[in-house]
């Protein structure tokens, strides 16, 4: 893998997304109301046309924050992700389900999972914490509990906010069912304290806990039962002599520090913790940082829970210097006991870049430890991607998550940034990630030929080439050079086998490809900006010019730059409007458009990209999100999605709009082939007909619309992208923020 850090997805749910990290509200009340939710199993005939929805398999591609083995149930085991929701193990198909497809577009938010905890004594009952972000344009969290394993679930709406993709979310599990009493729940939360629930989630209230929440910390970081000992890791002390990051219950019901707990920037804050229940020893990880990144330091430690002894067990200290002089930083994040095997102990340091982050194995309660990456033996095939275009994987990054099964002691998983790995002997590694999928998806194109159907480019692990949609590109990710996540992705409508694309990179922030996306060869040169911002590219039909546009993480907009020797020489476009998308007119390759987003303005471009005239103006504004798509194999044919404001069409390359009436709200919109008989390609579109924001098809140039998806499969937030296949009618191709592709055909 390269040197660049994984970026994190966000979901966009308007500009004021972009506002940072603020105070958010303390608990209100006592209680709150329980609502129904929709049971996953929904029937695809409450959709206006059935379609058959499936993942376009890639494999993980995304931060698996949780795993946890049911301690009574062999074979299932849960997982969490910080934007895409959870699944169950299904060990008859040796894949994972997916449990939180049901969660629709206005509760985007719950797709992110904080914590799972499951019920020893009840096998079928599981509960999810559910909110993505905390901040205050966000909505607030909820508690998901099922009594079917996930197949159906009953939602309490809490009045706090949760952060299962804010720092800290590779911490332990915030929730827990009290293992004295069934019906009792414990939430931990990050800025509101300690939540209690005595009806086994249905109602919440402020628990008494002796730490003071506060706005801006990370709060209790992980719940465990230890016996009949309750556990609280609180993630908000500044390692002194003084401070507790560890709390625990008292025979009376209250909560106690736990004394002689370890201190220092090594134990500042508690990660995760696990207890041996033979030993009765209670391990804890520690880091300087609540993380997945930013660790420099850190530590383990255990305690005798019935002496009430400290001692740190750590494997290897931070701070050392590796083979090629750079400074060995980490902190310690997973931790798991083998419950076959008593003394014996995983942990896992995380945010190690230099040495490469590891999985350390004591069998002797943590005197001795082995270091399990020293003797692993990779298979990635099935996910070729997981190379990073070197000549073998990793053995992980950001890991926090560890299993151990409790019916084989050989049989470990740990969670990466991208993906589960799992092993049956300790030493050959392969990921058990099928059927879980967490991409968050950016571009989607359909070549109208050649062997593969899609391209996609996406967030973290750059550009695919999906020769087939049910198994993970052989090529893995696009390279030479390899991107972090993909930010344009253009193929030449008259000439296919061109395909170029931009994206976040270490050597190289743009490629392109004269076989249709197979292999690619970096531009011979690059605009400066590019390195830092790099945004959106379009190529004219013919392949002959680019127009590339730089947009700055923080929001900052560049003027745009123009090859026409295929990305040799690169002159600036002044009269681009800053920090546009280019669209190239499918079928004249001397027009490009331009939509700007600030002023709601069409700018249109007859000499392939040399300069820019305004068209049309007056158009919704104030939304970075508004996207104009042209029709394939015509010239002048616009569609203009602007979110709550409609969909709007100009015949007429921008020069005058009218706007649409069958439908109130679009906010993505591509084409596909046309159905039998119809002279305009099937237009696709995530918009709102009615009340609901949904997929929805027209076969009759937008005078009308089917609803495509159902209510088990709406996947929260799909506002990005969306592509029909040009060759097969019905098909669609349909973008998420964390649930990877989806694709649908009709059923």
């Amino acid at each position: 893998m390269s040197t660049y850090r994984l970026s994190r997805r966000s979901v966009l749910a308007g500009t004021a997304a972009t506002a940072a990290l603020t105070a958010v509200p303390a608990l209100q009340g006592t209680a709150v109301a329980a609502t129904e939710a929709t049971s996953a199993a929904a029937s695809a005939a409450d959709a206006g046309s059935p379609y058959r929805w499936r993942n376009a398999v890639i494999g993980g591609t995304g931060f698996i924050s949780g795993v946890l083995f049911h301690p009574s149930v062999r074979g299932l085991a849960y997982a969490r992700t910080d934007i895409g929701g959870a699944y169950r193990w299904d060990d008859g198909t040796s894949q994972w389900v997916p449990l939180t497809d049901h969660i629709g577009w206005d509760d985007w938010n719950m797709l992110g999972v904080e914590a799972i905890a499951v019920d020893r004594a009840h096998p079928d009952r599981v509960y999810l914490a559910v909110g993505t972000y905390s901040q205050p344009w966000a909505g607030n969290g909820a508690v998901l509990r099922s009594h079917d394993r996930g197949a159906t679930w009953t939602r309490t709406d809490l009045t706090v906010k949760l952060g299962a993709n804010e720092d800290g979310r590779g911490a332990g599990e915030r929730l827990l069912v009290d293992p004295r009493d069934s019906d009792t729940l414990w939430l931990g939360t990050r800025h509101d304290g300690l939540l209690k629930s005595t009806d086994r989630g249905a109602t919440w209230a402020s628990a008494d806990f002796p730490a003071q929440a506060n706005a801006s910390g990370q709060g209790v970081m992980f719940l465990v039962a230890a016996g009949r000992t309750l556990y609280a890791g609180w993630g908000d002390g500044d390692g002194s002599a003084t401070a507790t990051a560890l709390y625990r219950t008292t025979s009376s019901g209250g909560w106690e520090a736990v004394p002689g707990q370890p201190t220092g920037t090594a134990a500042k804050v508690p990660i995760r913790a696990a207890y041996d229940s033979t030993t009765r020893e209670l391990y804890v990880t520690y880091a300087d940082t609540p993380g997945p990144n930013g660790h420099s330091t850190g530590s383990v430690h255990k305690l005798n829970t019935a002496t009430g002894k400290w001692s740190e067990v750590t494997p290897v200290k931070p701070g050392g210097t590796t083979a090629d002089g750079s400074k060995d930083t980490f902190g310690y994040g997973g931790v798991a006991v083998d419950v076959c095997c008593p003394g014996t102990v995983v942990v896992s340091t995380n945010n190690r870049w230099a040495a490469v982050d590891t999985l350390f194995r004591s069998t002797d309660r943590g005197r001795t430890w082995t270091s399990l990456k020293d003797a692993a033996v990779f298979d990635v095939s099935e996910t070729p991607y997981l190379k990073w275009g070197e000549e073998k994987p990793k053995f992980g990054w950001w890991i926090q998550a560890i299993g151990i099964d409790p019916y084989d002691s050989k049989h470990i998983v740990f969670g990466t940034g991208a993906t589960l790995y799992a092993t049956r002997d300790l030493k050959n590694w392969a990921p058990q990630i099928r059927g879980l999928e967490e991409t968050s998806v950016r571009q989607l194109i359909s070549p109208p030929a050649g062997e593969a159907h899609l391209l996609s480019g996406l967030g973290d692990i750059g550009v695919m080439y999906h020769e087939l949609l049910t198994a993970s590109p052989s090529r893995g990710m696009a390279t030479n050079p390899v991107f972090g996540t993909a930010t344009g992705l253009a193929l030449a409508a008259a000439k296919p086998s061109y395909v170029v694309r931009t994206g976040w990179g270490d050597k190289g922030n743009g490629a392109y490809s004269n076989d249709g996306g197979q292999t690619w060869a970096p531009f011979a040169a690059q605009p400066d900006i590019a390195k830092s911002a790099p945004g959106p590219i379009a190529t004219t039909a013919d392949g002959s010019t680019l127009l590339w546009t730089f947009v700055h993480w923080d929001g900052t907009k560049y003027a745009a730059h123009r090859s026409a020797d295929n990305g040799a020489t690169w002159t600036e476009v002044s009269s681009f409007p800053k920090g546009a998308t280019p669209v190239a007119d499918p079928a004249d390759p001397t027009h490009f458009y331009a939509y700007d987003t600030d002023t709601g303005t069409l700018y249109a471009s007859t000499d392939s990209g040399a300069s820019f005239t305004a068209r049309a103006t007056g158009l919704p504004s104030g939304d970075s999100q508004f996207k104009i798509a042209a029709a394939p194999g015509r010239s002048g044919d616009l569609w203009l999605s602007a979110k709550w404001n409609g969909l709007y069409r100009s015949t007429d390359g921008g020069a005058t709009f009218t706007k649409v009436t069958s439908c109130w709200a679009s906010y993505t919109l591509g084409f596909g082939k046309a159905a039998d008989g119809a002279d305009y390609p099937a237009i696709y579109q995530v918009g709102a007909t009615e009340a609901i924001t949904a997929v929805y098809r027209s076969d009759d140039e937008a005078k009308t619309w089917i609803r495509i998806n159902d209510d088990a499969h709406q996947w929260g937030w799909i506002g990005e992208v969306i592509a029909g296949d040009l060759r097969i009618f019905g098909r669609v191709y349909l973008g998420t923020n964390g649930r990877g592709i989806q694709y649908g055909d009709p059923a």
